[in-house]
Formats: structure tokens, sequence, C-alpha cells
């Protein structure tokens, strides 16, 4: 084996200390990659296994020195470099795989420390992994064409995301499904990763009757000063069906939206959306303090304001849209006190502040406007009492403490084995384990609070 050569000039002219141990050359690599036997699909292949609640799965990724040092060097770049992915002994090849993220995604673990411009080398030991398995060929791995490892480097407790996808599911909203995994990189371990599924075309065949539905990223069917968005900006957030590129029902509902009036607005909201569905889409969010979600409209370039981590899936067969949450890394941060300044949102989601006009709040001052000042959010305060009857059953039912405390347990004896050997082979960089007990028990602290 040899030294990585990029991590040898890191170590030269920055000072820095390599996380990687010695790197295997592209020979070696081959020669591991031939003692495993191809993948191949079979019907009892399902993603039900891959996301088995009761398994800590292992994941190996082996990529050349020359691959691993491209992503290693530019991470935010996310540009997908050939690997091989191996599971259970088996090897698919060809697959495609990249550090993945958002701004929070990367605080703290490159080498440029301006988190409004992420860019330079890798100096976390661990940051989220994309894999596209059809990134060169037409394959699936466990009917999946992406798997999606998050870092959980800003939960210490590892598990928000767990915890929050969980909740959500369990209270009949559609979203991903997580679990815990440990993920090796050519031989050597990398950490304890959330395993979140991809919300793309498979997860819609999974999760929705006649899934083959337009499936949106991040678009709203109207924008904050109440007027439909174009019909380019909604072909530019399809993540399914793009070739087609057929947009005309949720342009539809934006402008029937956009041209109600008084009580108009219910009846169009009612034809469209499942009234119970979204509440409950509310519920969960607010119990859980999902600030970066559906509900934290942020202050665009101008004046719009506008909100993300969420999906639509517009149904194949009648004209019906349905909310997705998405990406809870920072689920659970702001329960009692505004731990994340960046995220806090001011108002209950049937409060407005400021006229609807914009305001600034939390301590980054960043601008936000109120949920309920949009007309779609807004037409819910209607069914208030139904959103309290709502949260009463979700709390009963799932958000109380025998629930959790179990969950964390069986949770926490999974991986604590996994979290020992990251702070082992990483040392300060990952928390040990003493510090993570001490973060879960802060987190059902929090949550008691918050049903108080």
């Amino acid at each position: 084996m040899k030294k990585s050569k990029f991590c040898i000039l890191l170590s030269i002219f920055f000072f820095f200390s390599c996380n990687e141990e010695d790197d295997l050359s592209l020979n070696e690599i081959d020669s591991i990659l031939d003692t495993f036997e191809e993948y191949v699909s079979s019907d009892n292949h399902s993603s039900d296994y891959i996301y088995d609640e009761n398994k800590l799965h292992r994941f190996d990724l082996y990529l050349s020195d020359e691959n691993l040092e491209k992503i290693n060097n530019d991470p935010a770049a996310e540009n997908y470099v050939e690997g091989s992915l191996v599971f259970q002994n088996k090897v698919i090849n060809n697959v495609g795989v990249r550090y993945k993220g958002s701004i929070g995604a990367w605080v703290g673990c490159l080498s440029n420390d301006d988190w409004t411009n992420p860019s330079g080398y890798k100096t976390c030991p661990k940051l989220s992994i994309k894999i596209k398995i059809n990134w060169k060929d037409d394959q699936t791995f466990y009917d999946l064409k992406k798997l999606q490892f998050h870092s959980q480097n800003l939960d210490p407790s590892k598990m928000h995301e767990r915890l929050g996808y969980w909740m959500f599911r369990k209270f009949g909203v559609p979203t991903s499904r997580s679990t815990h995994a440990v993920l090796y990189i050519n031989g050597e371990f990398n950490g304890i990763f959330a395993n979140t599924e991809n919300i793309d075309g498979p997860f819609t065949d999974k999760h929705f009757e006649n899934g083959d539905g337009n499936l949106y990223k991040e678009v709203w069917p109207i924008n904050s000063n109440g007027t439909v968005n174009s019909e380019n900006y909604f072909i530019n957030g399809l993540k399914t069906n793009e070739e087609m590129a057929d947009v005309s029902k949720i342009l539809k509902f934006g402008t029937e939206v956009q041209n109600a009036s008084g009580n108009n607005i219910h009846q169009i909201v009612d034809n469209w959306m499942n009234i119970d569905q979204f509440l409950k889409n509310i519920v969960v969010d607010r119990r859980i303090a999902n600030d970066d979600g559906f509900l934290h409209w942020y202050q665009d370039d101008g004046n719009y304001y506008s909100s993300h981590n969420y999906y639509w899936y517009e149904s194949e067969l009648n004209e019906e849209i349905q909310l997705i949450p998405w990406d809870l890394d920072n689920a659970f941060e702001n329960l009692i006190t505004e731990v994340n300044p960046v995220t806090p949102i001011k108002d209950e989601w049937y409060e407005t502040t400021a006229n609807c006009n914009g305001f600034r709040h939390g301590l980054f001052s960043i601008k936000q406007k109120s949920a309920a000042c949009d007309k779609i959010i807004g037409s819910f305060i209607t069914y208030k009492n139904r959103y309290d009857s709502l949260d009463n059953v979700f709390k009963e039912q799932y958000f109380n403490m025998i629930n959790i405390n179990n969950l964390l347990s069986q949770w926490s004896n999974q991986i604590e084995d996994a979290v020992k050997e990251a702070n082992q082979k990483f040392g300060n960089a990952e928390i040990n384990v003493t510090n993570w007990k001490g973060e879960i028990e802060k987190l059902k602290t929090q949550i008691e609070l918050s049903l108080n």
C-alpha cells in the first residue's frame, strides 16, 4: 500500500492531518473486488431490506486513489466519480459516488471556513455521500437507483433525522425511510451515517398507488406575492417525468389559488389536497421543531420569500397534490430555545407578524415572513380545531416519552459500538460514547419539556 499523494501534499503545505489511512492502489482494489460475486437483482430484493429498522447494515465503497482524491479535494462541487459498491459480499460496479449537502452539511468540514461560500478540501473524517447506482448502466440495487448516507456531523445525538422521519411516517405522512448504517471506504471504517431513502421515482413507486406522477423538489404553486409561478419554474423542479415535462396540473392549481378570493380558496384547496394529510404534516413539523422546512419562509433575492426542504407529489390519475417533508437534520434543535440561530421560526403556523411583511428574527437576524401569509397555508387556519384534534392524537400515540424512550434505547444500543469505533479511530473529531449518551438524554429532556 502507499500513502495518498493528496494527503502528503496537504500535510506539507497546510499541516493537515489526513483521516484516511493508507490508500489502496487501483490494482489492489481490482484484486479485492474480484473476490466478490457480482450483484444480480432478484424478485426478493426489496428496498424494505435496506431500510430494515432492526438491522445495522454495512456498506463498502471502493474508489481509485485518483477518484478519492478528486472528491476529497473539492466536496462542494458535488461531482460524481466512478466507484464500486459492496454489500453482503456482492459487488455492483460502475456506480457514481459524490459528497452531497447544502450549506449546513459543509460547516466546519471544508478548508474554507466561510460557511456562506462552501469550498475547499475535506477536513472532517466523513461527509454525506450519495451513490448513483444507475450512473452508467441501467441497473438497480434492491429496487433503488440511489443510496444516500448523511453524516450527521451537526447532530451529536445522531438521532434527529431517524426520529423525525419515523414520526412523520408513523402518523401517515409519506416520506423517506431512515435507519443507521456504517460505511467503509477502501476497506477503512468511515463512520456511522443516517441511511436515508432518496426521494425519486423508486420512492413514488414504493409509497404511492400508481406512483408514476410528477415529483417536484422545492417548488411552491404560487410565489410569496400570491402569483402563480411560471411553467419553466415547475419544469426546473421536476424530479420524475422530465422528458415529458407536462406540468399542467400544478400550474392549474397555482392559477386557481392565485385567482381565488374570500372563502373560495378553501374549496380549491379542498379539491386538490387531502386536508387531514396536510394538517398531519403541519402537526409533526411543529412537534419536532422542523424549523428549516416548508413552514420557514426565508427572504430570497429582492422582496420574494420561499421555503425549502420539501417535495410535492402530483397524482398521475387525479388532480391531487401532496407535500412530502425532506431534510430533517435540523429537527428538534429549537424545541425549547433557539439552539440553531439560522432557522428559528417566530410564529405559530397560524399566526402572522408585521402585517405579512418581512421581518428579522433570531440571533443572525435573517429575514423571514410568516408562513400563514401564504395563501395555501393560510387557508388551513379555518381547520385549526381539526389540527388540535390531530395534534392530540399524535401526542397520545407517538409523540410521548414512553415511545420515544423505547425508540432511542433500541437505536442507541444498535449503534453504540459504531460510535465507539468512530471515536477511537478519529479522536476528538468524533464524539465519545459518554458525551453521545449525554446528548441523547438531553434530546429526551428537550422533548419532555416541549410537551409541558
